[in-house]
């Protein structure tokens, strides 16, 4: 039976990190939806669409990632995608504990178990409310972004 694993967030933006982890989980999963969180009281620097593209586009060529919105609890979306587990990058001790706990109320709720990947640590202070702040600030952020690759 095939794999599949969901990496749930906002996105606003997707970094190399988050590539990172997607990258990373297809090692161990045969499928991968990517879940672009919307959430009506978090204001976004991009539109739900514009997130949703611009990660799909990065992806486009494999078939094994799939980019879906959705509005409801990520347990949900794991539900409707037939996911066996809920795939989340922590970069430090604060992140790990956050998710643990949402971890523990994934397999409670939903009983699909999630797998945590450590950030790589050259990443580790990559977040993309770092980007977003390099950005206000006229920063070249390029280097944080991913770039589509040709496989």
């Amino acid at each position: 039976m095939p794999k599949t694993a969901i990496f749930a967030g906002s996105f606003d933006p997707f970094t190399i990190g988050h590539d990172d982890i997607v990258r990373r989980t297809l090692c161990f999963a045969d499928r991968v939806v990517i879940g672009v969180g919307i959430n009506k009281d978090k204001h976004y620097t991009h539109t739900t669409e514009e997130r949703i593209n611009s990660i799909a586009e990065l992806y486009n060529d494999d078939p094994r990632v799939v980019v879906k919105g959705y509005d409801d609890l990520t347990i949900d979306l794991a539900r409707r995608e037939g996911a066996q587990f809920i795939v989340k990058g922590v970069r430090s001790v604060k992140d790990f504990e956050s998710e643990r706990e949402q971890a523990d109320i994934n397999r409670l709720v939903g009983g699909v178990e999630t797998v945590l990947l450590c950030a790589r640590p050259e990443l580790a202070c990559v977040s993309s409310s770092m980007v977003r702040e390099l950005s206000r600030f006229g920063a070249d952020i390029s280097k944080y972004l991913p770039k589509k690759t040709e496989k």
